[in-house]
This record gives C-alpha cells, sequence and structure tokens, in this order.
C-alpha cells in the first residue's frame, strides 16, 4: 500500500485521538480516495479507510453517514475475503453496535450472533473475540432489560477471559465492570460492589491509576454509592474520575463533559442547584463546540439542564431545552427510541403542571408507545409509565381509564 496512505490513516488516528474530529474526517477522506485510486474500489484496503470514516461519523452522532459507510465497508470485505473471515465478523460487529446505539435492537441481534459464529467457527468456542462478542449481545440484552439473558452471557464471557488471557487482564476487568453495572441496574449493590473494586484493582495495576479507564469504574462505583444515596462516599469518586479524564485527555475533551454532567446530577439530585448548573452549562459548551450542536450528547446535557429548572418549577426554562433534546435525539436516533420516550414523558408531566392537559395526554401517551415498542411489559421504564398515565387518569378524573392501565400494569408484575 502506499506510504502517502499510511501516512494519512496515521494522521487520521493521531487527530482523532487529540479530539479533532472535523480535521480527522477530513484528512479521512483523503485517505479514501487515494486507495481507491491506487487500488479500486473493492479493495480490502478501501474498506478500512470506510471504516475509518464510519466510526468518526459515528462518534460525532451522524449514525445515518456512518451507516452507509460500514454497509459498504461490510460489503467489500465479504466479496473479498469470503462470508467466515473474522475481517466480516468486525465488520458485521461494529454494524450491529450502530444499530444498538439508535435503539434498533431486531436489527442489531442477529448481526451480532452471525459475527459471534464468525468467530466461533474460525478461532473456536473460547478465543477472546468470541468474549467480545457475548459481551456485546449481552449488553444489548442489558439495554432491553432482559437481564437474565444479558447475565449469562456476561458469566460465559469473563469465563473465556480468565482462561484465555489470565485473572490480571484488562478484558478480565472490562467483564468484571459490566456484569457489576448489570447488577447495580438491578439494585443488586452488594454483588455489583465487589466486582468494581476487584475491577478497580486490575486496571490501576495495569493500566496505572490514572488511565481513563480507571476513571470510567471510578465513576460506576461513585454511581452505586448514589444510586444509594450515600453522596458523601460518591462525591469524592465522581471528583477523582473527572481530575483523571481532565488530565488524560484535556479540559475541553466530550468525555470531560460527560464526567461534568455525572457530578451535576449528584449535585442537582441532592437539590444543590447552585453548584449543577454551571457544571451542566460548562458540559454543553464542550460539547456543541467539540461535536457538534445536534449530537446525541448535546441532547443529554440539555436534557439535564432542563430537569434542573423543572426540579425549581422553572418551567418557562426548561420548556424550550427539552424541546431542543427531543428535536436533536428524533433527528439523530429516530422518532422510536427511548431517549425521545424520556423526553416526551418529561414534558407530559411539565405541561400537566402547567394546566395543558391536552398537551399532556398526547406525550404521555405516546412516550409509553415507544417504550412498550421498545422494551419487554415489565422493564422498569414501561412501568414507570404505565403508572404515570394512569395517575394522570386518576388526577383528571378519568376513574376507568386509570383502572384499566393499572389491571394491565398489575398483569406485567411478576406473580
Amino acid at each position: 500500500m502506499s506510504t502517502e496512505w499510511e501516512k494519512l490513516t496515521q494522521e487520521v488516528e493521531n487527530l482523532y485521538n487529540a479530539g479533532k474530529c472535523d480535521r480527522a474526517i477530513s484528512v479521512a477522506k483523503k485517505a479514501l480516495t487515494v486507495a481507491e485510486s491506487n487500488l479500486g474500489p473493492n479493495h480490502p484496503d478501501v474498506a478500512n479507510s470506510l471504516y475509518n470514516l464510519a466510526y468518526l461519523y459515528y462518534n460525532q452522532g451522524k449514525y445515518a453517514q456512518a451507516e452507509q459507510f460500514y454497509e459498504r465497508a461490510f460489503a467489500i470485505y465479504e466479496n473479498a475475503l469470503g462470508p467466515d473471515h473474522p475481517d466480516v465478523a468486525m465488520s458485521l460487529y461494529n454494524l450491529a453496535s450502530l444499530y444498538s446505539q439508535q435503539g434498533k435492537y431486531a436489527l442489531a441481534e442477529p448481526l451480532f450472533n452471525r459475527a459471534m459464529a464468525i468467530y466461533e467457527k474460525t478461532l473456536g468456542p473460547d478465543h477472546p473475540d468470541v468474549a467480545s462478542s457475548l459481551h456485546n449481545l449481552a449488553l444489548l440484552y442489558f439495554y432491553q432489560g432482559q437481564y437474565m439473558r444479558a447475565e449469562l452471557l456476561l458469566k460465559r464471557a469473563l469465563t473465556i477471559r480468565v482462561n484465555a488471557l489470565g485473572s490480571d487482564h484488562p478484558y478480565v476487568a472490562m467483564s468484571l465492570f459490566n456484569l457489576a453495572t448489570l447488577y447495580n441496574n438491578q439494585g443488586q449493590y452488594e454483588q455489583a460492589e465487589p466486582l468494581y473494586r476487584h475491577a478497580l484493582a486490575i486496571y490501576e495495576n495495569a493500566l496505572g491509576p490514572d488511565h481513563p479507564d480507571v476513571a470510567e469504574t471510578l465513576y460506576n462505583l461513585a454511581n452505586l454509592y448514589y444510586n444509594q444515596g450515600q453522596y458523601e462516599q460518591a462525591e469524592p469518586l465522581f471528583k477523582r474520575a473527572l481530575a483523571i479524564e481532565e488530565n488524560a485527555l484535556g479540559p475541553d475533551h466530550p468525555s470531560v463533559a460527560e464526567w461534568l454532567n455525572n457530578l451535576a446530577n449528584l449535585y442537582s439530585d441532592q437539590g444543590q442547584y447552585a453548584q449543577a448548573e454551571p457544571l451542566y452549562k460548562g458540559a454543553l459548551a464542550i460539547q456543541e463546540i467539540a461535536l457538534s450542536p445536534t449530537h446525541p450528547d448535546v441532547a443529554n446535557s440539555l436534557y439535564n439542564l432542563a430537569n434542573l429548572y423543572y426540579h425549581q418549577g422553572q418551567y418557562a426554562q426548561a420548556e424550550p431545552l427539552y424541546k431542543r433534546a427531543l428535536m436533536i435525539w428524533e433527528n439523530s436516533l429516530g422518532p422510536d427510541h427511548i431517549y425521545v420516550a424520556n423526553s416526551l414523558n418529561r414534558l407530559a408531566n411539565l405541561y400537566y403542571n402547567q394546566g395543558q392537559i391536552a398537551q399532556a395526554e398526547l406525550l404521555f401517551k405516546r412516550s409509553l408507545a415507544i417504550y412498550e415498542n421498545a422494551l419487554r411489559p415489565d422493564h422498569p421504564k414501561v412501568i414507570s409509565s404505565l403508572k404515570d398515565l394512569a395517575n394522570f387518569y386518576r388526577k383528571t378524573g378519568r376513574i376507568k381509564k386509570a383502572e384499566a392501565l393499572e389491571d394491565k400494569l398489575a398483569a406485567s408484575q411478576p406473580k
């Protein structure tokens, strides 16, 4: 392959690592042109350039552009290498991850399964790449609230990684981390805490105390304490995680914005709104510059800031932020994503609190429909949404409608 292409490809990686995604995309396009000119449109190295472009667009939240490049890369790999090549599996995996990120779980699942089947056939059932496929399929089930299926896959992935890589490998820490997160989300804190601490010890020993993976584990351990109302234990862990990210990536990196949001959430949930507000605004400013004003992560910061105003009864300030977050998520993730439902539900409550009954009802119903379509009937989001609409009907004097939803709610609960 030409030296020019290799230099351009390396420059893309360097720019991405520096957080300069727009410049990286420009150079990646040039690398693609060079590859196509030198090797023709169907060479695997062309697919590599397409993959790089797709990955950059994915990280900017531009999923439509990412999808077309991932699909073209997949077609080249499959035609050039055959349907059972590991690079074909990698391409399937990336496309599945894109669908999963958008909440398109029905499209993602068969691609994850096919990728795993290729890895098992070509590499054997106990290869670390099989563990990676199991891990990502488990996350897909986790996002849908299918916790038992997720747990089985995460445990199998953990066993493979321990046997293949050793008990102190960072990938083992990753499996421990995700298993802990599964338990944390189900309120099984006693099971989650030792797994987080084990993962943290591995990361610190293998990667050093200032690595971003250490920061993420600290954050999730902090989140475990936060979920139990142990704010004094959570706060120093959040702050240490934020300091690691700022030192490793610089104060204007999108990941730093994520940690600012996390610390702000801690303050907001304690009613410390004056401390939370500048952190939310700081996160939003970083994301709008480093990512784009229409990135899904921008919507997350807008939503959080809107929640802060909502909880203080400042509905006039909250409403436009909720609406802007809703518009971004609808455009980037599609109208049926659960993030869209989250915004609709919050807007519905806002309208109800202001006496705008008709508008509130429409949004309550639309958010419930999205949750029911995307998630299982016993998922906490579905249950919470049913309760919200039932309570709404009771408070507005429509008792029969409320009772019908309450009956539906009772039927969805485990016996």
